[in-house]
């Protein structure tokens, strides 16, 4: 088998590192990214409180967190054609129906809608896709297509708002639902494939670890699900995810920390827009640190976003310091999904990834759920500045983990 579909072609890889990118920068972007635009008008529209229409993000983590348990094996068995375009189609007609209701059990019908499809679009899509396809520039391109739905959110973000504005929040969600099955569902559908050898290929990068296939810790060698099963240290980067997640949601709680402070909602929403530019530079970042050395990646992910709370902490009196906190701690939000893609991968090899890594999805949709209503407990008992420091003792108990995770694959 050839290595590109061409003597001098441009490997079939990236077009489906590109097909990842639009599922993670509009079917993601508009899902989460975009989310809380629609929260104060639609809920004054429907007559109840902002708290309660977004209990439909609730249901979203739950449901995706149950079908998680079933998606890996579904990838595995079934074409991811046929699974990513399906779930994108449902997404895009779910955002449709969304433009029409009348009540809020609807939204919450809908939240469940949306959780099935995001086990597929967000948590299986690009690890399991970019696993097949690249044997070499995995963590790279890893990190660009988890970095798209960052993108994406501060694309469709403002557009959201004039429709919004200028339509109304019915509008909003009909046309999201309409770039959804008009853009990305038939490109999905046209230019999506499984594996490289349906189209006579070799990953790429195949030709450049062929000389290590015998090696331990290759990426060509690998665990089965049942042998991985019963390997300690997959429950330990099942924590490990699970505690990345909820760490990551701290980030919720930023903005009101700097307003807390004495600082102006420009400052505080400066800051927040800070966060997401280190989650959009350290994806693509520590894809790059990984391809050379997953023990780095790990230090990077938990000791930045370990110090980073700690600046914020020290240096609450100064906004310069709150943004550089601000910016470091974005590279832990960054390894939620990088670093515990790669970890994985390190671990446990390509054998039965898509099986194995949806199994560890679901400590991260899980750890999204309980950790955002949490941390909120935690700070209405004690103060933000208890969480930020709860938070860094959980970061540093992720190094810990990480490392037994890297240290186990070379064993």
């Amino acid at each position: 088998m050839n290595e590109k579909k061409t003597g001098k072609g441009l490997h079939y890889g990236f077009v489906i590192v590109a097909c990842c990118c639009l599922m993670m920068g509009v079917c993601v972007g508009l899902s989460f990214s975009c989310a809380g635009i629609f929260y104060r008008p639609v809920s004054e529209s429907l007559g109840v409180p902002v708290g309660e229409f977004g209990i439909y993000m609730l249901v979203m983590y739950v449901t995706s967190t149950l079908m998680l348990s079933v998606a890996g094996g579904m990838l595995e068995k079934w074409s991811a054609r046929k699974l990513f375009t399906g779930n994108a189609a449902l997404m895009g007609l779910t955002f449709l129906s969304m433009g029409f209701f009348s009540n809020v059990w609807e939204f919450y019908v809908a939240g469940g809608v949306l959780g099935v499809t995001l086990a597929f679009l967000l948590y299986l899509s690009f690890p399991t896709l970019v696993n097949r396809w690249f044997h070499t520039k995995v963590g790279l391109m890893i990190g660009v297509c988890s970095a798209a739905s960052g993108i994406g959110g501060m694309l469709f973000n403002p557009m959201a708002g004039r429709i919004i504005a200028e339509y109304g929040w019915r509008a909003g969600y009909m046309t999201f639902g309409a770039i959804i099955l008009v853009v990305v569902t038939p490109l999905l559908g046209w230019l999506l494939r499984d594996r490289p050898a349906d189209m006579g290929l070799q990953p790429y990068g195949a030709a450049e670890v062929e000389a290590a296939r015998s090696k331990p810790g290759s990426v060509t060698n690998g665990y089965t699900f049942g042998q991985a099963l019963r390997k300690p240290v997959f429950y330990g980067l099942v924590l490990f995810a699970f505690i990345m997640m909820g760490a990551s949601t701290l980030n919720l709680f930023i903005p009101g920390y700097v307003t807390d402070h004495g600082f102006t909602l420009e400052q505080a929403s400066l800051t927040a827009a800070i966060v997401m530019a280190g989650v959009t530079i350290g994806k693509i970042a520590l894809g790059w640190i990984n391809d050379r050395n997953c023990l780095a990646g790990v230090l990077v992910t938990t000791l930045f976003g370990a110090g980073g709370l700690w600046v914020l902490l020290a240096g609450a009196g100064s906004l310069w310091e709150i943004l550089t906190g601000a910016f470091l701690f974005g590279w832990a939000y960054a390894g939620v999904t990088v670093q515990t893609a790669m970890l994985t991968r390190t671990a446990f090899g390509t054998v039965d990834y898509a099986r194995i890594y949806s199994i560890i999805s679901i400590a991260l949709a899980a750890g999204g759920a309980l950790a955002s209503a949490g941390w909120g407990l935690l700070a209405d008992a004690t103060s933000t500045a208890t969480a930020f420091t709860v938070g860094i003792g959980t970061l540093l108990a992720c190094t810990v983990l990480g490392l037994w995770g890297t240290f186990s694959s070379r064993r």
